[in-house]
């Protein structure tokens, strides 16, 4: 356990040295002058104010979860839960091929550790030398958001690695790392303590602009008790899901949250940035350096994974591969008026973009693609420069006011197949209502499914939900997993067609043995035989053949999804029902990406099984209160 040690002892220095932490974002993030406190004396000084004790907790906002931010965000938030598809983004991730080996399984692991770390030392100095006289509320707001963030790494560490360590004494833990791992169950009941008592320590109001209210604590407490509520159980408690009903309420009714009117707003710079004020939306966030003048482990930094230079110009930008996956584009292609959610996650074939290069008139999206939107700010005038390479102004989203209403509509639905429920219905329409959709007059998990995935595609959330579903139901996400869902099928720039009723037509690639990026084989006269059009075949002398190479070298067609067979037009139109999946298992050299009881939770990372036999060992039950 190196790592936590490694950590261990850098938060003791934070806490045991002078408090003069750098410059960040807005209000707690703010520069403040040197100043030397010593661990002894921060809590009881009679000239700390409340801007110097919250400086304490803004590692927990942005350097704690550098590491994960940095790049594993995407391929364990969004890539497996085949949001987005990318080879050349640790792929390994969305292949399920993942081993212990990977930098980002260490580097995810050490970042939820590390705030771990950082939120105990906070809590247990607090205990320790907090002085009569100190200004209590204050005390207890530090305290209840050392508790949330804690209770957050926790949550997600169970729902990406099941059994994990569990320790809350950081000194005790440096001297004997080797620590047990403890039961799924031990660690969601963790989660639950520490978002109780944040609950009842954080102010009812936040009284400095984008530090939590108790309604955050009480948010994420009703998504933990979801969880916990069918975790490893055929049937969810009904008592635990009246229980996240009422929390769901109270987030609803407190008067301090709302939906943005327009959803493409929650992804614009004036609405998210980290010199500025959260939006309404805005439960919780990670709250980044300015680019400008924030360290590299405060900054943003994964925008030169994910942007190009011709979008995000000026800081040679190398990403632009991560992409909707066919999955995504499927289920727009189910509610076609679906188009504010399409175009806000990712970037549409021929949209112009009014607020990315606003001083150049707007930004067309020319290619035949779907790259990913969600996460590009523009160029520099589009932030007032705040823009750098590896440094981007953008926040985090970790909670949006979103997400307790399908959350409620979730613990409405509870056990049953589906559900026509007014209350239910109401939660549950609130984000299509918003999207511009119709209002559903019932549904069932898998709508909800559906729902949350295109609600929150590509804010790196969805994977660790899908986890939650099936540890309460396993043989049936395993299903949608391995049948429903369309894994590791690559497309292209050239590949995807907007349609003119807003359908797409796309033409992917399989996975195949052999080849880590795509499945492509050809024929002996040289043509791609493993590239699949959405709608429509293509045939050579009673072969399936995609596209062929023009005489000139490029490929002839391309743009046509539609052809004909003996005078037949193999379309959806002319009554031929495509078979994606059919086509491509018959296709040859196609291996098909299969998740099992064995791969849904990450491997554990290499050096810390090396170092701490208790990994190989059965988890325990944690001891509460010892």
């Amino acid at each position: 356990m190196k790592k936590i040690k490694f950590n261990i002892l850098a938060i003791s220095a934070l806490l045991g040295m002078s408090l003069t932490m750098g410059s960040c974002a807005k209000d707690y993030l703010d520069r403040l002058p040197q100043h030397q406190y010593t661990e002894e004396t921060f809590y009881g000084a009679d000239d700390i104010d409340q801007s110097v004790m919250l400086k304490l907790l803004e590692p927990l906002y942005n350097s704690a979860w550098a590491k994960y931010n940095e790049r594993a965000i995407y391929p364990i938030g969004s890539m497996r839960a085949n949001d987005g598809w990318s080879p050349y983004l640790n792929g390994e991730f969305g292949r399920f091929q993942v081993t212990g080996l990977s930098t980002e399984i260490g580097n995810a692991w050490g970042a939820f550790y590390s705030v771990v770390t950082q939120a105990n030392a906070i809590i247990r100095s607090m205990e320790k030398n907090a002085k009569e006289g100190t200004n209590q509320d204050m005390l207890n707001q530090i305290n209840g958001e050392a508790r949330l963030m804690r209770g957050l790494a926790y949550f997600y560490l169970v729902r990406g690695w099941g059994d994990v360590i569990i320790y809350e004494d950081n000194y005790a833990a440096a001297e004997n790392p080797q620590i047990p791992l403890y039961t799924e169950e031990s660690v969601l009941k963790f989660v639950i303590r520490d978002f109780e008592q944040a609950e009842k320590l954080l102010p009812e109001k936040a009284t400095t602009a984008n530090h939590p209210s108790r309604f955050v604590a009480k948010a994420y407490l009703a998504k933990a008790l979801l969880a916990q509520s069918g975790w490893n159980k055929s049937t969810r408690d009904q008592a635990t899901l009246d229980r996240v009903v009422t929390l769901c309420d109270e987030v609803i009714n407190c008067g301090q949250y709302s939906l943005l009117p327009n959803y493409e707003d929650l992804f614009k710079v004036e609405n998210n940035a980290c010199y500025a004020d959260n939006n309404k939306e805005t439960l919780l966030a990670l709250r980044w350096a300015d680019p400008l003048t924030g360290e590299y482990a405060e900054r943003n930094v994964n925008i030169n994974d994910i942007g190009w230079n011709e979008v995000v110009p000026e800081i040679g930008a190398w990403g632009g591969s991560l992409h909707a996956s066919v999955d995504m584009m499927n289920m727009y292609n189910e509610e076609p008026e679906d188009q504010v959610r399409a175009s806000a996650t990712f970037f549409i074939p021929g949209k112009t973009y009014d607020y990315i290069h606003k001083d150049k008139g707007g930004y067309t999206y020319t290619k035949n693609w779907m790259q990913i939107k969600k996460g590009i700010v523009g160029d520099k005038a589009d932030c007032n420069g705040h823009l750098v390479s590896q440094g981007s102004p953008f926040n985090t989203y970790m909670l949006r006011f979103a997400d307790v209403f399908l959350t409620k509509a979730e613990a409405l639905l509870g056990n049953n197949e589906s559900t026509s429920n007014a209350e239910a219905l109401t939660a549950f329409n609130a984000t299509r209502l918003r999207a511009g959709l119709k209002a559903k007059t019932s549904f069932t998990l898998e709508d909800l499914i559906r729902e949350r995935r295109v609600e929150f595609g590509m804010e790196c959330v969805n994977w660790f939900d899908m986890v939650t579903w099936y540890r309460w139901k396993p043989q049936f996400m395993l299903n949608y997993f391995n049948n429903k869902q369309f894994r590791g099928f690559m497309t292209n720039d050239g590949d995807v067609i907007l349609n003119d009723d807003g359908t797409i037509a796309y033409r992917c690639i399989p996975s195949g043995e052999g080849v880590w990026y795509t499945g492509t084989s050809w024929n002996d006269n040289g043509d791609i035989q493993t590239s699949l059009w959405s709608d429509a075949e293509r045939y050579n002398d009673g072969k399936i053949v995609y596209r062929q190479y023009g005489p000139e070298g490029g490929f002839d067609n391309d743009t046509n999804p539609i052809v004909t067979t003996g005078g037949i037009a193999m379309t959806k139109a002319n009554g031929y029902t495509y078979d994606l999946w059919k086509i491509a298992r018959e296709t040859p050299g196609f291996a098909a990406i299969k998740l099992t009881e064995e791969n849904i939770f990450m491997p554990y990372p290499e050096n810390d099984v090396l170092q701490n036999p208790y990994f190989n060992l059965p988890p325990q039950e944690y001891k509460f209160g010892e």
